[in-house]
């Protein structure tokens, strides 16, 4: 009966994992976009400007950090269950760095939004178009260490 428990628990827990990460990724692709365009069309002090400042902090705020702070609770809580994660495998360790790097940007961009906000943004659309490619390969990373599990 313990046992029947512990593995529906389990398995939701999975679910409201991929849920969190799947919210957070489409977030992690969205922000940058929203700063290229703000960055591109965004005149200081315009219209569009404010507008922009409002999408981009719904999106942050109650969007890609919520997903990303329930990623991590899941996520530790399925990697901390009883025979799930071996922790002497190389893969658990890379891609624990690819979420911890993943969890820098998501700092980045939210510092990024602040510059924005208050007027004092200094990057180009074209450097948001590169940082748009750092959550798409340390999604890359991430999901082959979990998946493939090469070492």
């Amino acid at each position: 009966m313990l046992a029947d428990i512990m593995s529906a628990a389990y398995l939701w827990m999975k679910t409201l994992h991929i849920i969190a990460v799947i919210s957070w990724m489409a977030a992690m692709f969205y922000l940058p976009r929203l700063f290229v365009y703000h960055a591109e069309h965004g005149r200081t002090g315009s219209e569009l400007s404010e507008t922009f400042k409002v999408m981009e902090l719904k999106l942050y705020k109650l969007i890609m950090t919520p997903a990303m702070i329930v990623t991590w609770i899941a996520g530790l809580w399925l990697a901390f269950t009883p025979g799930v994660v071996d922790f002497s495998a190389g893969w658990f360790y890379v891609k624990f760095a690819a979420v911890l790097a993943m969890t820098g940007v998501h700092g980045w961009l939210g510092a990024r939004r602040k510059d924005f906000l208050v007027g004092r943004n200094t990057l180009t659309g074209r450097r948001y178009r590169l940082m748009n490619e750092a959550p798409t390969f340390l999604m890359f990373v991430i999901v082959i260490m979990v998946i493939v599990r090469p070492f």
